[in-house]
């Protein structure tokens, strides 16, 4: 692992595989607000993903805001938000007990309760703003096939209640045994499964809308337009130079939304933020499912990895197609190869081969004939970023003046990058004394954390409660 972390990200590739999600392109795919880049501005952020997006929104809402800029390498939201599966989905009971342990009580709580705000956050301001990105709000279902698993899971959902409460909104599971689960939700073959609350949503769509918003309120988006270097401006002098192939901009105040990629323009953050490549599909359903689309999302969690699955929604295009993406595991070397891979031109045959076969055979004989067109309708991948203690990094960078950064959300970005920029606003702001009442500390940079080298979960075999929303694009 220490070689595949050592491996610079570098900018992203030209041509990558085109995610269901982008065919056709935004009219913003090739956006840029004026014809030169401006030589200076307040705010500058790199990376037009939801966080760099949801951030410059944030910024042009306040009374009197600053300018800001948004640079993107390739075309806009092209990265690991427009890649992934559209799963808004908070796996609180999956992380609560390594939290607990690492964190304790008072901190896990708050981090369970912040990815569940953000959750319902996301779609919130999608009905709030008139975002048509397909938004769907219900339940979800993590079938469970290894004994391990089902037996943490026991323990973790009650270990979430005990330190929530039972009527906390973030608690609220239910367990299902293994004909329950054959019976209502059609897979075959489980020990049971857990059902809670999750959504889906085009995230691509979503983020399209809130670039349409903040254009509105005087962003400067310039797409195509990779950062090259950034360097601190001369002695004596506050703020960052960030070299373009189209010209250099100076600006007070910089901001990274970069995610795997940060390492090429901040080399301390090598091996810090280590990228991974995620593999995703679209996929015609089985004769046997419902005509009208399966009722919730799931998770297929077994002893060494999982897939996630997410019906398209009623009224959407191709609507009642799965979108099921997972299975880094079972590539090469247990899947070793992703990390370190900023190569989303390519997909891997083996894992992609796992992955188109994986949501028939968990359904077995209720999945019934495949398409007349085939099973696969697209396949894609994306580039995330992990760091060592499976936590973002939020902030300013520690020891450097008007630099901050958003980034490393280990694959669970559509329920922590919304609120994490509201967060690293008040923090730009300089107005974060009531952030720790709601924001959990674990996701602030610090210089502790800038020292921790990855050392990576898919080493063959990923620990048992360490693998949801891991290896999501």
């Amino acid at each position: 692992m220490e070689e595949r972390a050592s491996i610079r990200p570098g900018l992203p590739l030209p041509n990558p595989t085109i995610s269901y999600w982008q065919d056709p392109p935004s009219r913003l795919s090739n956006h840029r607000t004026t014809p030169e880049l401006p030589g200076t501005v307040d705010n500058l952020i790199i990376g037009s993903g939801i966080t760099g997006t949801t951030l410059a929104y944030r910024i042009l809402s306040q009374p009197s805001p600053p300018s800001v800029v948004l640079l993107e390498a390739r075309t806009a939201c092209s990265g690991a938000t427009g890649r992934n599966g559209g799963h808004t989905k908070c796996v609180a009971y999956r992380e609560i007990l390594d939290n607990i342990e690492d964190s304790g009580e008072e901190e896990a709580a708050k981090i369970a309760r912040f990815g569940y705000n953000c959750m319902r956050n996301v779609h919130a301001f999608a009905r709030e703003h008139g975002i048509e990105c397909d938004s769907w709000q219900g339940d979800t279902v993590d079938v469970i096939y290894d004994q391990g698993q089902w037996n943490k899971a026991h323990k973790a959902v009650a270990e979430l209640k005990r330190v929530l409460g039972d009527e906390d909104l973030a608690t609220q599971y239910k367990s299902w045994d293994a004909e329950e689960v054959e019976n209502k939700f059609l897979a075959q073959g489980s020990l049971g499964a857990v059902s809670y609350e999750a959504g889906s949503l085009s995230a691509y769509k979503f983020v399209i809308g809130v670039l349409a918003l903040a254009l509105g309120k005087g962003l400067n988006l310039q797409t195509e337009t990779p950062a090259l270097k950034i360097r601190k401006r001369e002695s004596g002098q506050r703020g960052w130079i960030v070299e373009t192939p189209r010209g250099a901009i100076e600006a007070k105040k910089l901001v990274l939304a970069t995610n795997g990629y940060t390492a090429h323009l901040y080399p301390p953050l090598q091996g810090v933020i280590v990228p991974l490549r995620g593999h995703m599909t679209a996929q015609r359903p089985g004769s046997g499912l419902p005509k009208d689309g399966l009722a919730t999302t799931y998770s297929f969690i077994y002893g060494d990895g999982y897939e996630y699955m997410i019906p398209r929604p009623r009224g959407s295009i191709f609507a009642g197609d799965i979108m099921i993406g997972g299975g880094a595991t079972k590539g090469p070397d247990g899947g070793l190869c992703e990390y370190g891979t900023t190569d989303d031109t390519a997909t891997d045959a083996v894992i992609l081969k796992y992955v188109e076969n994986s949501a028939a055979e968990r359904f077995g004989s209720n999945w019934g004939h495949d398409h007349l067109e085939g099973r696969l309708r697209r396949a894609w991948t994306g580039i995330m970023g992990y760091s060592s203690d499976g936590f973002p990094l939020i902030g300013q960078m520690p020891g450097e003046d008007d630099l901050y950064i958003a980034a490393s959300f280990q694959g669970s970005g559509m329920v922590l990058c919304f609120e994490s920029t509201r967060a690293l606003l008040e923090i730009m702001n300089q107005d974060d004394e009531a952030l720790d009442e709601w924001f959990p500390k674990a996701f602030r940079i610090t210089h502790d954390r800038m020292k921790r080298k990855f050392r990576g979960r898919l080493h063959a075999v990923i620990p048992p409660m360490d693998l949801e929303m891991k290896n999501q694009p």
